[in-house]
């Protein structure tokens, strides 16, 4: 892998669109969640990996910022960029990116590795191939400047 990954082209689909005539604002999260799904495999999970080690991923938190509509029909593709790990949890930063080349949404999310073997799901430590392949994404990411969206808040400023 060399710099930020991009994903194939996803489509905008009919059942996706809202009322007002644009992508549903959950649908977006369908879309990174797609996008996330591509990614798996460079890092080494996926449903095989669930299966064989009895562990899997889970989103802890996910903050979107829409920045321009989405429609029917439309294709987009997603940048994902890993921010940072550690044994237990990795950060990534997505970019919904619209086929005639402007942005439309960015993601952020923060994932869990949990062992689900036990009575109860817990966060566990990555296995080394795992972490590995988390520090040569890194790696290969670390020319690319931060996108300006990366660690953003909720909040309303006060004047």
């Amino acid at each position: 892998m060399t710099d930020v990954f991009r994903t194939s082209p996803l489509t905008v689909l009919p059942e996706w669109i809202d009322y007002n005539g644009h992508l549903n604002m959950a649908y977006y999260s369908v879309l990174m969640d797609k996008s996330a799904d591509q990614t798996y495999p460079l890092i080494g999970f996926g449903p095989d990996y669930r299966e064989r080690t009895g562990c899997t991923t889970y989103v802890a938190e996910f903050h979107i910022c829409y920045v321009r509509e989405l429609h029917e029909g439309d294709k987009v593709t997603s940048t994902v960029r890993l921010i940072d790990f550690d044994e237990k949890r990795f950060h990534i930063f997505q970019e919904l990116w619209h086929e005639d080349g402007w942005l439309a949404a960015t993601g952020e999310a923060l994932t869990l590795h949990v062992d689900q073997s036990g009575d109860r799901p817990r966060v566990a430590p990555m296995p080394d191939d795992i972490l590995a392949n988390l520090a040569k994404m890194k790696d290969a990411q670390k020319s690319s400047p931060l996108p300006d969206r990366v660690g953003r808040k909720i909040a309303i400023a006060q004047k």
